[in-house]
């Protein structure tokens, strides 16, 4: 992990003793990556590991154990991404008939944050998921850059939607020598405001890609025309509403100056790579001399790393809040910054009862 210096002042205020702080920190995985991820937690506070066993059984259920006693406590449950969400909720459940005090989710990318919205004739997953969090016993969530922050929205319980962008912006600043020749780049009109904040923050110029081939977001379907209409619908006489134009995307532009500059594209996700490899491709053209990708969750599924390794991006940096070792391996350009950090400050100040909105100095909805 990329040694990135913790934002001024949360150091002094981890220092603790967990063993008389009556809380647990529990991994809901039993992954490397995700143990990984709550032992830097856990150090950083001062504590150990909740004991717990958590495997699959021949028969594809999945089966939790909790090794000693929380009645009373305040548990966090550490959690990475992954399809098995069984797991997650099992342990909530056995904790919450285990006498637990409150049960915090320590869900730092939130899974199904895309399926927020309702696409076609599918469903909205995210508030579902929502749902069964709350049903399972969890009575706060920590998460970091929800996709969509109105998803806080679908939760009866409160949210804690914590920022990655001080330490990426920390990164940009130590990492990157000559960042003051660089322009911060949105890759569509969609991640403009966030492109926006990165660039007032650092004094530098901002840029935007305009009419990408793909279908974003806002175009596709959102479902009000499901199930079809009926061919012989009878229209009541008289009402004729205007008919919308079809959308025609102009030619790929870049609406900015990169010439001669380092481009630094920023967003929340990167997960199929294939639209930042053509923007990369469109600002090498344009003169960039170098690309970075920044983005909170590095999911990199499929063959990111071999897009990314073929491509003109120079560096791709994420954060851990995702494992991604196994990309990293395949793909030398993929750097981490770890947020372990922010986590384990959360974690320390919910229990203790104190304000989070030393977390969110500075921090404006557009981050």
């Amino acid at each position: 992990f990329s040694q990135c210096r913790a934002p001024r002042g949360l150091h002094d205020s981890l220092a603790m003793n967990a063993a008389r702080s009556g809380y647990r920190v529990f991994s809901a995985n039993s992954t490397a990556a995700c143990t990984e991820l709550a032992k830097r937690i856990t150090e950083r506070l001062g504590a150990e590991l909740g004991k717990s066993v958590v495997y699959q059984e021949t028969n594809g259920e999945t089966r939790v154990e909790i090794k000693e006693s929380v009645r009373g406590q305040d548990i966090f449950i550490v959690r990475d991404v992954n399809t098995a969400v069984m797991e997650l909720l099992i342990m909530a459940y056995a904790l919450k008939t285990s006498c637990a005090r409150n049960i915090i989710g320590v869900i730092p990318y939130f899974p199904y944050s895309k399926q927020s919205k309702m696409r076609k004739r599918g469903s909205i997953v995210c508030k579902l998921l929502a749902s069964m969090l709350a049903k399972a016993g969890l009575t706060h969530i920590i998460t970091m850059d929800l996709h969509q922050k109105e998803i806080q929205g679908f939760f009866s319980f409160p949210v804690d939607n914590l920022r990655a962008s001080p330490f990426l912006l920390q990164y940009i600043q130590e990492e990157i020598p000559d960042y003051r020749n660089a322009v911060i780049v949105a890759k569509s009109p969609d991640a403009a405001k966030r492109a926006q904040s990165y660039a007032e923050r650092l004094r530098l110029g901002l840029a935007v890609i305009h009419g990408e081939a793909q279908c974003t977001e806002q175009d596709m379907d959102d479902g009000r025309h499901s199930p079809p209409m009926v061919k012989n619908a009878t229209v009541h006489p008289g009402l004729e509403l205007p008919l919308m134009m079809a959308k025609e995307k102009p030619p790929i532009t870049v609406v900015g100056d990169v010439g001669g500059r380092i481009a630094i594209i920023v967003d929340d996700i990167i997960d199929d790579v294939e639209s930042f490899v053509a923007a990369a491709e469109i600002l090498k053209e344009r003169g960039a001399y170098k690309i970075f990708v920044m983005a909170t969750h590095g999911l990199l599924s499929a063959d990111a790393p071999h897009l990314i390794e073929e491509s003109s991006i120079d560096e791709v940096v994420v954060t851990n809040t995702v494992p991604h070792e196994v990309q990293k391996l395949q793909c030398p350009k993929i750097k981490t910054v770890d947020i372990s950090l922010i986590l384990s400050e959360a974690i320390r100040r919910i229990h203790n009862g104190e304000s989070m909105a030393y977390l969110f100095r500075n921090i404006t909805v557009d981050d």
